[in-house]
């Protein structure tokens, strides 16, 4: 009988789980977007197996501010976007969101470069791929519904792992890879600074912390379910981090050690073709263009909801165009501009991709500090404030994340 009722929980608690599974996964394999694996990429290229010590900590953060999130969504039930114009103001969210706004244009614009770089390594045309990618995006999010969307975005996020087989038909050193990751080779000149910043930097992004808590409370999530999207937001920061350490390992075990340096995520799928053979160079392609259209659908997505929650105008995927009109108007207009400038035929994909980045870099420290001001405050959170800890790990990392926009700014002029 006991045993009858120990497994009757089990599964009980194993649907639980599968309902609430969704936002922490699909926000966190985002992050490998195509200016993740462009990252990755010329990380595992350029330094090889000694760079992957980054990702320990990167993962660490990750979990820490992607919690805080959804507890802030279950707890409040209100946006972060709204909470940061009822804490900071309207004048003040509107200069954070004219920044985020253009940081993202240029993300998504990255997107498509993906889809774009991925197919031409498979050898398709952008004014194909870009276009028929472009179209099948805006039917998924204004054609679906929230809970037909999540399903996609899920197979999509399971997609990523094929980087997993990429790597290891580079045939890596393991026991290399081991003493790397033990005993890291820091370095201290500048190059190799920026790069551990881009890292660590790449795992995190405004934008997640605005799709995150809107995706919670899409979900319509409850304090009850909380430790089951806690494990959500942990298997999605680790398959982020899986995908990214795959990454890395494919590049250093292939270009790395045959001394070929990259510039961009599709360099690297064309360079593997010689060297780890045919079949890890379209792995590592597709797995570009799965991410770039899945990071493609949800970028300018969450760019909607977080405008539309700021200034109180209705969004999400299940309310008809004429209920949220604002919210599919600015979904279809950046996904139109993005698209515009990829099919342009001398586009400065490559300063689009550093400056969006550069943006992105600037704003999220002012978004974290927004948000760990509004965590602790007992008024918004009640006896759910941040523990100690998450304090300690959330500061640190907007006072690191500080000191690289200083660093960013002072640089030129040290060098000059």
């Amino acid at each position: 009988m006991l045993k009858k009722l120990r497994e009757s929980a089990w599964f009980r608690n194993v649907a639980v789980f599968l309902a609430v599974l969704g936002p922490g996964i699909v926000t966190g394999s985002v992050d490998n977007d195509a200016g993740g694996i462009t990252t990755y990429s010329v990380a595992g290229a350029t330094y090889g197996y000694h760079i992957l010590w980054t990702l320990v900590p990167a993962l660490v953060v990750l979990i820490v501010i992607q919690e805080m999130n959804a507890r802030m969504g279950i707890v409040t039930g209100k946006g972060l976007a709204d909470l940061i114009r009822e804490n900071a103001g309207v004048k003040v969210t509107f200069f954070i969101f004219i920044g985020l706004i253009l940081a993202d244009i240029g993300n998504t614009t990255t997107e498509f470069a993906g889809v774009a770089g991925s197919m031409q390594a498979l050898g398709v045309s952008k004014y194909i791929a870009v276009p028929i990618s472009a179209v099948a995006v805006w039917l998924l999010v204004v054609k679906g519904t929230y809970k037909s969307s999540e399903r996609i975005f899920l197979v999509f996020s399971f997609f990523l792992l094929s980087y997993v087989v990429s790597a290891i038909l580079g045939k890596p050193d393991w026991s290399q890879i081991g003493h790397a990751m033990v005993h890291p080779d820091v370095r201290f000149d500048f190059p190799y600074l920026t790069m551990v910043i881009g890292i660590v930097g790449t795992t995190i992004a405004p934008w997640m912390q605005f799709y995150m808590q809107s995706a919670v409370i899409e979900k319509g999530l409850q304090m009850k379910d909380y430790r089951y999207t806690l494990w959500d937001v942990v298997i999605g920061a680790c398959i982020t981090v899986v995908v990214a350490f795959f990454i890395i390992v494919a590049c250093a075990a292939t270009l790395h050690v045959n001394g070929i340096r990259i510039e961009e995520a599709k360099d690297a799928a064309v360079a593997l073709r010689p060297l780890a053979g045919s079949a890890a160079s379209i792995i590592f392609a597709a797995g570009l263009f799965v991410a770039s259209v899945f990071s493609a659908t949800i970028l300018p997505l969450a760019t909607a909801f977080y405008v539309c929650e700021a200034f109180g105008f209705e969004a999400g995927i299940d309310k008809k165009w004429k209920e949220a009109p604002q919210f599919y108007t600015l979904f279809t207009i950046i996904l139109a501009v993005s698209v515009g400038i990829i099919l342009l035929p001398d586009a400065p994909l490559i300063k689009i991709t550093i400056w969006s980045q550069v943006i992105n870099g600037i704003l999220l420290p002012v978004v974290l500090i927004s948000m760990l001001l509004i965590v602790n405050k007992k008024e918004v959170m009640g006896e759910h404030v941040n523990r100690r800890s998450e304090n300690i790990i959330g500061w640190t990392t907007a006072a690191v994340l500080l000191g690289m926009n200083l660093l960013f700014f002072v640089m030129p002029f040290l060098r000059a």
